[in-house]
């Protein structure tokens, strides 16, 4: 019914694009584990894409503008001994990922500014504490330092970072496997969609559930749950038909939905993308090669049916690009990186408009890079709203941010000796200019002997094979 609706709505015409060969990023192994993660993380400076990899778990870090053929020996994240499942770049430090894996650890690592050159297979902190593999790994929007995990030990664990530490351990909640968690806009609650089809709404601070629906969708297949900004609770899922569905949850009154909506029956899992200052949800099916987009709104039916943007190739996962990455001269509303089997496809999503000006209806303020509050104003009980900033000239990452995050942050308690050592370089970098120029010297340093030890062993190689070939010339 609600596709038939004509309703005004700047976002009624957005449209898809798809990137020229060129600007994307090809030959790539992308994972084949199976899991429904999406299998991609996006910031404004890297794509991370979880890979196939022999005797462990591994994945790759682009810089955005590396597109084209990626080379089989680009060097990888490659810390784990078992397959990555799950990885989030932190929203305050685009240079630190964290990701969680079959392994049963939490690895979190900080990616050098121009990207990898080589391996890198020592983690600023590994976060043990579950006894199964780890799904599920999203950082808190507005405090520094906050990680929350979930495995299938059915254990959902909220990890202080900075000192490596697991604060919270929100145990005998779940009966069965997590398949989704999710914060709330300010960090303050958590909602997530369980194997037993209940979505619980759970304060994890006071480590009790606020709000709880059984048989949010009566499907066996996995469902998934997000919030809205204005608090209320969005969830996709299977009818006891097998239909797709999605629903929307106010999560003080869980008895009866807001709305439900049946869509087909595919049966690969819709995972949400939700967009805070426009309202609009994307919906990415597993396996399938559309994307729909629905607007949210106070008017019923409250979720309305925008558009789909198809193409030929079924998608094996979906990367989100932060708001701030977006090119706003374009009308670029959503930014989209398509996993396939060998190669990751950005998509564009724009809003038509004739007029070259900043469109301030389409981009009102949105969370920048900055923490509200600290991990132990957190943990101590305050809440603290997203920092906003405007995207009038674009986003330009500040020079001095990543100094400042870098010096509060994970790199002050490091688990290895090494680590330690750089911890302390970043920690008294801004006080002591030329400690700053030390280590980034050492940091050259190190590069470069790599590079040097790369090419001796490939001049080895190449002495051998011309003994080969003269052998053979004789």
């Amino acid at each position: 019914m609600f596709r038939r609706v004509v309703r005004a709505s700047k976002f009624r015409h957005v449209f898809g694009q798809a990137l020229k060969n060129d600007q994307c990023y090809d030959d790539i192994r992308v994972s084949r584990v199976t899991w429904d993660s999406s299998f991609c993380a996006v910031n404004p400076k890297f794509v991370a894409i979880i890979i196939e990899a022999s005797g462990g778990g591994a994945f790759l870090v682009l810089p955005l503008h590396k597109s084209g053929r990626i080379d089989k020996a680009y060097p990888t994240v490659c810390g784990h001994t078992g397959p990555v499942l799950d990885i989030d770049w932190c929203p305050h430090n685009d240079q630190v990922i964290a990701s969680g894996s079959e392994d049963c650890t939490v690895m979190v690592w900080q990616i050098p500014e121009n990207g990898l050159v080589t391996g890198l297979s020592e983690p600023v902190v590994v976060l043990e504490g579950h006894s199964k593999r780890v799904g599920i790994i999203t950082w808190h929007p507005t405090a520094r330092n906050v990680l929350l995990s979930a495995g299938c030990d059915n254990l959902v664990i909220i990890w202080n970072v900075g000192t490596g530490e697991a604060m919270i351990q929100l145990e005998d909640m779940h009966p069965d496997v997590i398949f989704s968690a999710c914060w709330n806009r300010n960090g303050s609650l958590i909602c997530t969609a369980c194997k037993d089809k209940t979505i619980r709404v759970i304060d994890p601070r006071k480590e009790e559930i606020v709000g709880e629906k059984e048989k949010a969708h009566e499907g066996a297949r996995p469902m998934r749950a997000i919030f809205l900004s204005d608090g209320n609770v969005f969830t996709t899922g299977f009818s006891r038909m097998s239909e797709r569905q999605l629903a929307l949850w106010n999560p003080q009154a869980m008895d009866e939905a807001i709305s439900v909506h049946e869509m087909d029956t595919s049966n690969g899992v819709l995972l949400p993308f939700y967009d805070p200052d426009t309202n609009v949800v994307y919906l990415c099916g597993k396996g399938d090669s559309s994307i729909r987009y629905f607007e949210i709104t106070d008017e019923a039916p409250f979720v309305h049916y925008l558009s789909t943007f198809t193409t030929k190739e079924p998608q094996r996962g979906m990367g989100y690009m932060p708001k701030r990455g977006l090119d706003v001269n374009k009308c670029e509303i959503a930014r989209f990186y398509k996993l396939h089997e060998r190669k990751c496809e950005p998509i564009i999503m724009t809003v038509p408009r004739k007029s070259d000006l900043f469109q301030d209806d389409l981009y009102p303020d949105t969370a920048g890079p900055d923490c509200a509050i600290e991990a132990e104003d957190w943990f101590e009980g305050r809440n603290g709203e997203p920092i906003l900033i405007s995207l009038k000239n674009g986003y330009v990452p500040g020079k001095n941010r990543d100094l400042k995050v870098v010096k509060k942050n994970i790199l002050d308690n490091k688990l290895s000796k090494n680590a330690e050592n750089t911890g302390t370089v970043n920690k008294s970098a801004s006080s002591t200019p030329s400690i700053k120029n030390e280590g980034k010297l050492e940091e050259i340093l190190k590069e470069i002997k790599s590079l040097k030890d790369l090419v001796s062993s490939q001049e080895k190689r190449i002495i051998q094979l011309e003994e080969q070939m003269s052998k053979i010339a004789i």
